[in-house]
């Protein structure tokens, strides 16, 4: 479907309302997927798909939507393993790009984990899964909230989900990753528990106490006289045994936190105990080169487990994509309906304009009238295809030309649209013509002119809708040029509104097209206008310069208020 530039702005602020809603960026190829089309059939499957879609979901899935992120993998382990292939196999090799390749054993010295295709270290095969398991493990095991997210979309939808089998066995990496954790806080944890190991001690040292009779004091006293330092180690041997034991245990209890075993504090000098950096430094190589084999083998037989699941897991990611969309135009379109296509202009019933809050819903119908647009005045409607919209200023006039263009849009888009019932012939372009703003002149009435020829121009079933294009005019020229740019319009059968406070004048000029009104119906206590802004089908709308004027006499003083009486009897003769 061809849009002129501002009908494209139109068709924009409905994409961004739908866009403001989704909770995933990527969500936004869907939408992409339903711009206005001239294809009947595809508008038909495309109200098919949304009339299933948006049935099924539900505003709870947001919940759980807004917390699936992507799944990221890398592809970089040339840090801390080597592939050892046969020469004939080194070129496939190099191309996956997971890490150093060698066809010589001797180039693995110095790597933690050592893979090959010739029965040297870790046999396995010139296969991603085999080389770099983690590649898939681990990006699932960050992704486990994104996971869990998936398990419960599944549940609500109905669909299922692999996604809970796949954290099961994810299970299986728990130990290895919690090393891993210890690992990154290995200072942190050694030099925690050195601090324990000391107060503990120290403690020990605070509570002891010598205990001597009579007897084994003065022989205690006369060996340290003689330098016989024996008895001390024999009173105080029991202290250190105790403090030894401290050790060991200190000892045996980071071993289970760090799943290896491990000796770190020094014999020597028992209190205070103190752990070299380089014996730290020697324990963290350990564990990295450990943990790189451990997490490679617990990942292999992880993903052997849930490889199979992965293409599902692709589909279950990629369908929450298209659920964030739907629930976004579920929201956007709450209590639209879907439109009948054929071969009608425009019609709808009590339509609400999208972006106004708590309006006044109208019915209005451009071209044919569908069976069963039953609504007041419609027996003053005879299909005319080109429409003149007249009445009341601030009446609405503006936007019932923009709700009609936007009922045309989500139509052709497929979507439902803002009105209890509604009919949309299909056409091949939109022209939306706004009042311009710009200062009167040759100018802009030659730029309007253009724009209004190509709408013209050429055929098919098109759909124009005109803001007042005597702004830009003197209002005697107005009435000719309107009036044979209609003529052209009724002639090559295009559906055409056109707002215009020259009514009158173009109802005498042209007699195939209909004359609509929007009226001020009087004033409230206040001295406010009460616009009907129904259109009544076939009558000319009163404007509102005689309500104004009425409003001004009611609110003059003296000699203002005899004038605007002269003025409003000029409106209703000389009884007022």
């Amino acid at each position: 479907m061809r849009l002129n530039p501002e009908a494209r702005a139109l068709y924009r602020n409905i994409r961004e309302e739908i866009k403001k809603r989704l909770l995933l960026p990527g969500s936004t190829r869907f939408l992409d997927q339903f711009k206005p089309t001239s294809d009947p059939g595809e508008i038909l499957r495309r109200q098919a798909y949304l009339r299933e879609g948006l049935g099924k979901v539900s505003p709870r899935l947001a919940e759980f939507i807004g917390r699936v992120k992507p799944i990221k993998f890398r592809r970089d382990y040339s840090h801390d393993r080597i592939l050892i292939v046969d020469p004939e196999e080194a070129e496939e090799a190099e191309k996956l790009g997971l890490c150093p390749v060698s066809t010589s054993p001797e180039d693995a010295e110095g790597y933690p984990l050592v893979l090959s295709t010739v029965g040297y270290g870790i046999d396995v095969e010139l296969a991603p899964s085999q080389i770099a398991p983690e590649l898939y493990v681990m990006p699932l095991w960050e992704s486990r909230d994104s996971l869990k997210a998936l398990s419960a979309i599944g549940e609500l939808t109905g669909r299922g989900s692999v996604a809970g089998e796949i954290l099961r066995a994810l299970e299986g990496l728990r130990e290895v990753m919690e090393k891993r954790s210890a690992l990154d806080s290995l200072e942190e944890t050694v030099a925690e528990a050195e601090r324990e190991l000391n107060e503990r001690i120290s403690g020990k040292l605070e509570s002891f106490s010598l205990t001597l009779s009579g007897r084994e004091l003065v022989e205690f006293l006369g060996e340290l006289r003689e330098g016989n330092y024996e008895s001390i180690f024999r009173h105080f041997g029991k202290v250190e045994d105790e403090i030894l034991d401290m050790i060991n245990r200190a000892e045996n209890d980071l071993s289970k936190r760090l799943g290896v075993s491990v000796e770190l504090f020094s014999r020597e000098e028992l209190f205070p105990v103190r752990v070299p950096p380089e014996r730290v430094e020697m324990l963290r190589e350990a564990l990295e080169r450990e943990l790189v084999v451990e997490l490679y083998l617990k990942s292999r037989e992880i993903l052997e487990r849930i490889m199979p699941l992965l293409p599902r897991l692709k589909e279950e990611l990629s369908g929450v994509y298209e659920l964030d969309f739907l629930l976004a135009v579920k929201d956007f379109t709450e209590g639209f309906t879907f439109p009948e296509i054929g071969e009608w202009g425009v019609a709808f019933i009590r339509g609400r304009p999208p972006f106004i809050e708590n309006p006044q819903p109208v019915s209005y119908v451009i071209g044919l009238v569908p069976e069963g647009f039953a609504v007041p005045d419609s027996e003053n409607l005879r299909g005319e295809n080109v429409v003149i919209l007249t009445g009341a200023n601030s009446g609405g006039k503006t936007t019932l030309l923009e709700l009609t263009a936007y009922v045309s849009l989500l139509a052709h888009m497929g979507f439902p649209v803002p009105a209890e019932r509604a009919w949309v012939g299909v056409m091949d372009e939109l022209f939306f013509f706004r009042r311009k703003r710009s200062a009167y002149g040759a100018g802009a009435f030659e730029t309007a002119m253009r724009s209004f020829v190509r709408a013209l121009k050429g055929s098919g079933r098109k759909l124009i809708l005109i803001d007042e294009f005597e702004a830009i005019t003197e209002p005697g020229a107005a009435v000719k040029i309107i009036g044979e740019l209609l003529k052209v319009a009724h002639e090559k059968g295009f559906n055409v509104v056109i707002v215009s406070h020259l009514g009158e004048d173009l109802k005498r000029e042209l007699p195939f097209a209909r004359v609509d009104g929007i009226e001020a119906r009087g004033l409230d206590e206040n001295l406010n206008l009460i616009v009907d802004r129904q259109p009544k089908f076939g009558r000319i709308g009163k404007s509102t310069p005689e309500l104004i004027v009425e409003r001004l006499a009611k609110r003059g003083r003296r000699e203002e208020r005899e004038i605007f009486e002269r003025v409003l009897r000029a409106f209703r003769g000389p009884d007022v």
